[in-house]
């Protein structure tokens, strides 16, 4: 069995990158060169504190180690973040060295990931993608065929009345419906800023557009008003993409606070993870689609695990990761790749645009 000689981190920055905490925290690249010449990548979060955690805690725990079983280093790695907490920046930065032992895993069998998540898995199966756009639908959007889901920013804190918000938002939406015709599926995204009253008199006047799924409309901490929804809400909540570890889809999943699940495997912890919430969400009545899924971070999991495939659209910026399927007609493909299928230039880990270990 291959041993682990090196594990490499970096914050590459590419001119398009977003000028806020999505490039800042929410991305870093990670490398984890064996003995034998392979190398693993993978993508995680947390910035220059993700790559500080890598640094002084978590790359000892792998060089030097044989490359077992990926579950068991995500065990030692998950207890060696427990002092300072598995929510947050912690497991962010520990997703990216689960995602690169995968990598790894499917080029010593010489098979894609998917491969090994399903032997049955039909590679050559487009997946449907869904576009995620801000306020309104652009052109090009709205000329295609994915289906599409409306980024809403308004907020219950910028003073308007709640039947004037909810006015607007439902306007938002009927144009979008009239954008891309009746036949399309149109999900909203409220980003965590409504407020219980807000979302449920929204979903009542929205229902007539058919929405698939209300996203992140209420804060994270607010189970109570989780709870309410899953109860009054006409209209299916989904969420998840700032939720960490298995654990705490488990919660989500007891209680039905949400009922479309949809962890970033770059932030949850990993594909140890995100296999693991696919696994929880067999019970009926769930869906796991993944945040960012058409990246093939999570693609592999999606072709390979899903009942129902739907990928979200990817990080448009991140034009580093290079062997990323095309999206055609609304559909993604995998390609029988080894490993995740990714192509990095092993220059980032030196450019001066990048912030390294």
């Amino acid at each position: 069995m291959p041993t682990i000689r090196n594990v490499r981190a970096c914050q590459p920055v590419d001119q398009n990158s977003p000028d806020d905490w999505r490039t800042s925290i929410g991305q870093i690249l990670v490398a984890i060169d064996t003995d034998n010449g392979l190398t693993g990548f993978g993508v995680g979060g947390g910035g220059r504190a993700g790559l500080h955690v890598i640094d002084t805690v978590l790359k000892d725990l792998l060089i030097g180690r044989p490359v077992e079983t990926v579950e068991d280093h995500w065990k030692n790695l998950s207890n060696a973040i427990l002092p300072f907490g598995p929510e947050g920046i912690a497991t962010m930065a520990l997703s990216g060295l689960d995602l690169a032992l995968w990598d790894i895993r499917g080029k010593l069998a010489n098979q894609p990931i998917a491969t090994l998540l399903n032997s049955e898995v039909n590679l050559a199966q487009p997946i449907p993608i869904y576009q995620t756009v801000w306020e309104n639908v652009p052109e090009d959007v709205a000329q295609g065929n994915c289906s599409v889901k409306l980024h809403l920013g308004e907020s219950t804190s910028k003073g308007l009345s709640t039947s004037k918000l909810v006015d607007q938002l439902v306007k938002k939406v009927e144009r979008a419906r009239e954008a891309i015709g009746p036949n399309r599926k149109l999900m909203v995204d409220a980003w965590m800023k409504w407020d219980l009253e807000t979302t449920l008199r929204f979903a009542a006047q929205a229902e007539p557009y058919r929405l698939e799924w209300i996203e992140e409309p209420l804060p994270l901490n607010d189970r109570d008003g989780y709870a309410t929804l899953s109860r009054e809400c006409p209209i299916p909540i989904a969420g998840g993409e700032h939720v960490f570890t298995a654990n705490q889809f488990q919660s989500i999943i007891e209680h039905r606070l949400q009922t479309i699940l949809q962890p970033d495997v770059c932030w949850v912890g990993g594909l140890t993870e995100l296999v693991k919430i696919y696994e929880m969400a067999k019970q009926p009545g769930f869906r796991v689609i993944p945040h960012r899924g058409a990246e093939l971070w999570s693609l592999h999991a999606i072709a390979a695990l899903s009942e129902q495939p739907l990928a979200e659209s990817g990080r448009p910026w991140m034009s580093w990761v290079g062997g990323q399927p095309k999206v055609t007609q609304g559909t993604i493909q995998l390609l029988k790749r080894p490993g995740l299928g990714v192509d990095i230039d092993e220059s980032l880990f030196s450019a001066k645009t990048t912030i390294q270990l």
